[in-house]
């Protein structure tokens, strides 16, 4: 009896566990970012623990060494030690030009947009924008 019970809480807590996976956010590969962290065990057994993290937007990329250099102050037998800074450094970033659309009409409402634009015209601009940010907007069709 006793085992069944576990048997059936196992399943249950399995199945609570699949649905947090499916429900969660999935990650994306698309941002890249730089972490670092460092942790102190005292003699006492308190921890002190700092992190950093570098994150860049979707068009960018590291592609150096990454050097993580914590300073950490105190006396280990005093039981006084402490992070006072820690760095992240991944090197320069590297950028790359965003693709331009393949879809046609997007690429024509921009078009559109520009020629409004350097012609003066407010309301072709407002227009073009309004079409654009409707429900079924030009967003919608990347």
């Amino acid at each position: 009896m006793k085992i069944s019970a576990i048997v059936k809480g196992s399943i249950c807590l399995l199945g609570l566990v699949s649905v947090g996976n499916i429900l969660a956010a999935p990650a994306s590969a698309g941002q890249a970012a730089a972490r670092g962290a460092v942790t102190i065990v005292r003699a006492s057994g308190a921890s002190v623990s700092v992190s950093g993290e570098l994150t860049l937007p979707n068009n960018a990329y590291y592609d150096q060494d990454l050097t993580i250099t914590p300073t950490i102050t105190g006396t280990p037998a005093a039981d006084d030690e402490s992070v006072t800074s820690l760095v992240v450094s991944p090197g320069t970033p590297n950028v790359t030009n965003l693709s331009t659309s393949s879809n046609p009409f997007v690429a024509s409402a921009a078009a559109a947009l520009d020629a409004a634009v350097t012609a003066g015209d407010i309301g072709a601009q407002a227009a073009i924008i309004r079409a654009g940010a409707g429900s079924n907007g030009l967003g919608g069709l990347e």
